[in-house]
């Protein structure tokens, strides 16, 4: 049951059946003690067998001559017998320009790993008369100087006033750079078959959205991982977006969507609507490609950033905005922690949680509207201080930021959303917390979203009331900070005029926010948690400790079945499933059951229960299951770092890749002879490429 044809290693067949060998016959066969020593070969015996590869050398020579001179005297044959191209060794010529070309790969490589910038300068701002090389002429003249000789040889034969390497000429490099490291990484995903697609949110690059694209698979070592593979430009058009979205991942990146398992799309407020129009048109065409929301991101966060009410949109922005203002320096961070004192006097306790608090990230947790409502008197007293500070301890755009920040904050519609948020989310807050947790949490928790959603359908059916209470809520707030209560201009403005209008503020906002916001969330839920996902979370009871808690009375072969094809045995299904069980009851004593997807899957003996690997390894991918060795999660931690790290006008597509991708390794004859094939001809120079530029 060996297969030695597999291109990396002798593995065992797919359908090899696992039994017991006796390992110890050999003990009571004394023949089998005494093991048949080498023959140590003598000096004739040697020389014997080197004249005999001589004489077998020279016979193939011959052959290979007189098949040459047979297909000379008949080009006919030769055309129909010849199989491989003969390869034709390399002139001078062109060996010089793979080498000259392989220099420059190897700069544009290096500026990717470094995050350089190919232009190092605004044209606008060099003087007239002035000529400053950019960072890749930089460094190539500085490889000229160090010594490299096909660079140098290439720079006395070209015109002063001539670039060494085109604009034109770097793009297709890069591309092609970007290509080949992408490919590294999606090889890998072809070699697991099943994946997910995972997209973060809309960034701009040089003044153009794009979407930034991970893929998820368990590697060949049974690790999972989330690896950055590209950027989508963004398009306005749901539809469009849709099927370029579609196009690039199967045509352009040739991965196939039928192993396409999950798909999650963690999108900032206003672009959640379209990037539910591109997961209902994959699932369309892929029923088994889930829809589900990403680990990375708590649930709560994710359902306030889906709400299609602008209000929503705008106070999540400012939550954003004050959290990275007091990031931006430690001053900022002490001075609130200071007003957090003198406030929380009176509970040292919770004043020290919030400060702690106020230092991480606070706006990607689950209780993140709660802590704002609890931070937001200090939020107005230290905005209003570092504005009307008198002792000049902040320069003019921090204090301007605080002065815009502050008004926002004090805005009785930013009070009124916040508070509005705060309590619809708070029946979610449970269900999604146990969703980052463990694999045990997760399972339970597919069990508890009926009693969630019944929550919410009660809220939905007595709107009234619960409204009235958050109303009041907010209206206190408001009171304690000083704010004035009214209506946003916008509507105030509308309604001018408007005698008979008996609109009131409590009734407005019950319109325009909590209805909406009630039925949306109610409705994210039954999309995210379709019947799909949920069997497919129920199959986390393949989990031996979820298998314990459920004192191994499970059924996973039912919620299985949407899997089936997955499995390379599914007709023998049924009886793994009970000696996997079985393993697991009657372990040792001092044996624990493994308590995650990840430690099952690194079992010694998971490879004897095929198919119960096979759904282990499915599950995993899944976009909701937290990724459980941080090592392997680097893909979505050097994206924001180089986002972080990088201007916007700096960002490149293909730079990005490369600094993100920064130790997959790389074929430079690759990259070259890609090069040559599609941008030149054995006969064109690269320098035919070049661009002319004024002398200086």
């Amino acid at each position: 049951m060996i297969c030695r044809t597999s291109p990396y290693r002798t593995v065992l067949r797919d359908n090899a059946i696992p039994t017991i060998f006796d390992l110890t016959s050999h003990l009571n066969n004394p023949h089998s003690r005494h093991r048949k020593r080498i023959k140590e070969l003598s000096e004739d015996e040697i020389r014997t067998l080197k004249q005999k590869k001589i004489d077998e050398t020279s016979e193939q020579e011959q052959k290979h001559k007189e098949t040459n001179n047979s297909n000379a005297q008949n080009p006919s044959a030769e055309e129909g017998d010849q199989q491989d191209e003969d390869i034709l060794p390399l002139t001078l010529e062109e060996k010089e320009n793979k080498e000259y070309l392989k220099s420059l790969f190897e700069i544009l490589i290096l500026m990717g790993k470094q995050n350089i910038p190919l232009d190092g300068h605004e044209a606008d701002e060099i003087p007239d008369g002035l000529f400053t090389p950019d960072n890749f002429q930089a460094l190539l003249e500085c490889r000229i100087n160090s010594g490299e000789e096909v660079l140098r040889k290439r720079f006395e034969t070209t015109a002063v006033n001539t670039l060494f390497c085109s604009k034109t000429q770097q793009k297709q490099m890069l591309e092609i750079c970007e290509s080949c490291i992408r490919e590294e990484t999606l090889r890998e995903v072809r070699d697991s078959h099943f994946f997910s697609i995972i997209t973060d949110d809309v960034v701009d690059i040089a003044g153009e959205e794009h979407l930034p694209v991970l893929v998820r698979f368990v590697d060949e070592s049974h690790n999972l991982r989330e690896e950055f593979v590209g950027f989508l430009p963004y398009e306005a058009d749901a539809e469009i977006l849709a099927v370029k979205f579609h196009t690039t991942i199967t045509e352009k990146w040739g991965l196939n969507m039928e192993y396409c398992r999950g798909q999650a799309y963690i999108v900032s407020s206003g672009f959640s609507s379209k990037m539910k129009i591109v997961a209902s048109r994959l699932l369309e065409k892929y029923p088994q490609a889930i829809y589900t929301l990403c680990s990375s991101c708590a649930l709560n966060m994710w359902l306030a950033k889906s709400v299609p009410v602008i209000g929503v949109s705008v106070a999540l922005g400012t939550i954003e905005e004050i959290c990275s203002f007091f990031h931006r320096s430690p001053q900022l961070l002490l001075e609130l922690d200071n007003v957090i004192s003198v406030l929380f006097q009176n509970s040292e306790e919770r004043g020290k949680e919030l400060k702690e608090i106020c230092h991480s990230q606070w706006t990607g947790r689950h209780d993140a509207f709660e802590i704002l409502v609890d931070l937001l008197q200090a939020l107005v007293l230290c905005l209003d201080g570092i504005n009307s500070d008198t002792n000049t301890r902040w320069n003019n755009c921090i204090a301007g930021r605080a002065f815009v920040l502050c008004s926002a904050v004090t805005d009785f519609d930013f009070i009124v959303t916040v508070v509005v948020l705060k309590n619809v989310l708070s029946f979610t807050r449970a269900f999604g917390k146990n969703l980052q947790g463990q694999t045990s949490d997760v399972f339970f928790a597919a069990s508890s979203l009926t009693a969630v959603l019944h929550s919410l359908n009660e809220v939905m059916e007595n709107i009234e009331v619960y409204h009235e209470f958050w109303f009041e809520e907010a209206t206190n707030l408001a009171t304690k900070l000083d704010i004035q209560m009214k209506l946003p201009g916008k509507f105030r403005r509308a309604q001018q005029g408007n005698v008979e209008s008996q609109l009131t503020s409590e009734s407005y906002y019950k319109e325009t926010l909590s209805v909406p916001t009630v039925e949306h969330i109610i409705q994210e839920l039954k999309d995210i948690f379709s019947e799909q996902h949920l069997k497919a979370l129920k199959c986390l009871s393949l989990v031996p400790s979820v298998m314990g808690q459920l004192k191994f009375n499970t059924s996973e072969e039912h919620h299985a079945d949407m899997y089936r094809s997955d499995l390379p045995n599914p007709d023998t299904l049924s009886a793994e499933l009970h000696c996997w069980r079985i393993k697991w009851k009657h372990r040792g004593k001092d044996i624990e059951l493994p308590s995650t997807i990840y430690e099952a899957l690194h079992l010694p003996d998971i490879k004897f229960f095929p198919n119960v690997y096979a759904l282990l390894k499915v599950l995993c991918i899944l976009p909701v299951m937290k990724v459980e060795n941080e090592r392997y999660e680097n893909g979505r931690k050097r994206l924001k770092a180089y986002l972080r790290n990088t201007l916007t006008d700096q960002r490149s597509s293909n730079l990005a890749l490369l600094n993100i991708n920064f130790d997959i390794k790389h074929d430079l004859d690759l990259m070259v002879d890609t090069y040559i094939k599609l941008y030149t001809t054995k006969s064109e120079l690269p320098t035919d490429n070049s661009e002319t530029v004024e002398n200086t």
